[in-house]
């Protein structure tokens, strides 16, 4: 019986021990290097951390009044960030695009209806990226300097084969992101706050989304980037140094 037990606890043991095993190479997978230009299956989660720029990004797929309060924030600070904008969106909201890229702030591609990049073939992948690359173009290819920034944030974040096949083809970096803000789920601007700029360090990439918590937290946000020496602008900018 004592020979039965043992042979059962160990035999417990060694699945367990794989298992934790597996899991912990999974994460270690996916979780980028910060202390370099963290860039992980094709997809870049950070810059320099030696430099004094962060990023700010902004997902856009809904409420153009929100955008619009957050570009205001942003100028008021004078700092700048990029807003990743979806066709569908821009679509219906030209004149709040167009204020953005007038404003200098960075505008990259979002994809046109937000649906799961990694279900979509190759050819779908490519259609949505360039479908809404040519309604960027469209309604601000007349905007002086204005030029396709060929950033493409995939939304939910949905990584795949196929679309780092088509962003290939089409000449895209993959933008992730160093710190979520997760503002879309949780509606609480001191939440967002701390998420935004604990530990804040240079590289950072800070995903964030035009709700209302986020527009009264970021005031907040841009005064704690501030004070650190640091300067909050665009992915193009954070991502050459």
């Amino acid at each position: 019986m004592n020979e039965r037990r043992f042979r059962t606890f160990w035999a417990n043991f060694v699945i367990a021990s794989v298992l934790i095993t597996v899991f912990a190479v999974a994460v270690l997978a996916v979780t980028p290097d910060e202390d370099k230009l963290s860039a992980v299956g094709g997809a870049i989660y950070g810059g320099n951390t030696q430099s004094n720029k962060v990023a700010l990004m902004f997902n856009v797929y809904e409420n153009a009044q929100n955008t619009s309060k957050i570009a205001d924030i942003l100028s008021g600070y004078d700092a700048s960030a990029t807003f990743f904008v979806g066709g569908s969106w821009a679509a219906k909201n030209p004149n709040t695009l167009l204020r953005l890229a007038a404003a200098d702030f960075e505008i990259g591609n979002h994809g046109y209806l937000h649906r799961d990049h990694a279900k979509l073939s190759v050819r779908q992948n490519m259609d949505e990226i360039t479908l809404t690359a040519r309604l960027l173009s469209e309604v601000l290819g007349d905007l002086p300097g204005y030029k396709d920034s060929m950033l493409f944030a995939p939304p939910s974040g949905s990584l795949g084969a196929a679309m780092f096949e088509a962003c290939d083809r089409l000449g895209y970096r993959v933008i992730m992101w160093t710190r979520d803000t997760i503002d879309w789920r949780d509606h609480d601007s001191e939440l967002i706050f701390s998420r935004a700029v604990k530990d804040v360090k240079g590289g950072d990439l800070i995903l964030m989304h035009p709700t209302d918590s986020t527009v009264e937290a970021l005031p907040k946000v841009l005064a704690h980037i501030k004070a650190k020496g640091l300067v909050a602008t665009s992915v193009s900018d954070v991502l050459a140094d």
